[in-house]
């Protein structure tokens, strides 16, 4: 998504320059997969609108996902020292420097939403989405669940909660704020479910490659392993760990071809695409 880095990156250069936005951009133009934004820009092109409508939540929605990355890499989370193939934001600057660029991305974001040229009403409505999938009752609570539960979990279930909000709720986001900028709020909740699913599967597929690739290879540090963390792999050993991403990935797939009134085709190649992905 090249065009896209363009845009993310003219973004962030409108910040005042310092040590904090260095970092900032540092981690956000990194590379990455760019999934966030992508599902959003599918499910614009899927209900037929221009995708220059997406752009201010597309480019939010990439921010508080690398403001995320910054935060669990941090020593007092994951404790990570390599992201995306190079060091972590707190190895490259400092731990400072780290907390407060991730802190910088997070409050950055929503003040790009309000820059959207969409009505006010369908703003609120689509900021809101954003905070409450990424906040205390989204991803930063699978954050703080995945913290907790490293001190032993053995259950399964207990495992897809940390898994449904870590990872889930900013795979919905895109596509319930993509429903809404199209003008369809009543779908929001199927995409909901959409992105939940998907989500699981996700993390499945990352627990995987924990296992399976170095970190070289994955372009991040294997923590999960080195840690002894308990993982969908751990619980349910990795043949199947795969048949259950493949049933979630399958499900979410098929949940998308019974959306009415909406070309499937876009999200379901790149739903294709992050399935073959190899790392």
């Amino acid at each position: 998504m090249l065009d896209f880095d363009k845009l993310l990156e003219e973004r962030i250069l409108r910040l005042p320059e310092s040590r904090v936005r260095d970092a900032m951009q540092y981690s956000l133009m990194a590379g990455g997969k760019r999934i966030r934004p992508a599902l959003l820009y599918a499910v614009v092109e899927g209900y037929g609108a221009d995708r220059s409508i997406a752009d201010e939540y597309a480019c939010a929605l990439e921010m508080i996902h690398t403001y995320s990355l910054i935060h669990d890499d941090l020593p007092a989370m994951d404790n990570d020292d390599l992201r995306r193939g190079r060091p972590t934001c707190h190895k490259q600057f400092d731990e400072a420097t780290a907390i407060l660029a991730g802190d910088g991305l997070l409050t950055y974001a929503p003040m790009l939403t309000l820059q959207s040229k969409c009505s006010a009403e369908t703003i609120c409505k689509c900021t809101k989405i954003l905070l409450d999938m990424a906040g205390a009752a989204g991803m930063v609570l699978g954050q703080c669940l995945d913290m907790k539960e490293e001190t032993g979990v053995t259950d399964w279930e207990a495992l897809k909660e940390v898994h449904r909000n870590k990872t889930g709720c900013l795979l919905s986001a895109p596509l319930m704020i993509g429903a809404v900028l199209c003008g369809h709020e009543e779908d929001a909740e199927k995409w909901h479910s959409v992105g939940i699913t998907a989500g699981l599967a996700f993390q499945i597929q990352d627990d995987i490659f924990d296992v399976r690739l170095t970190p070289e290879e994955f372009g991040k540090s294997t923590s999960d392993t080195g840690n002894d963390k308990v993982t969908s792999v751990t619980l349910l050993g990795i043949e199947n760990a795969e048949d259950m991403m493949n049933r979630l990935y399958d499900e979410a797939e098929e949940a998308v071809r019974s959306m009415e009134d909406f070309n499937q085709k876009p999200l379901l190649k790149l739903i294709t695409d992050i399935r073959e992905r190899r790392k």
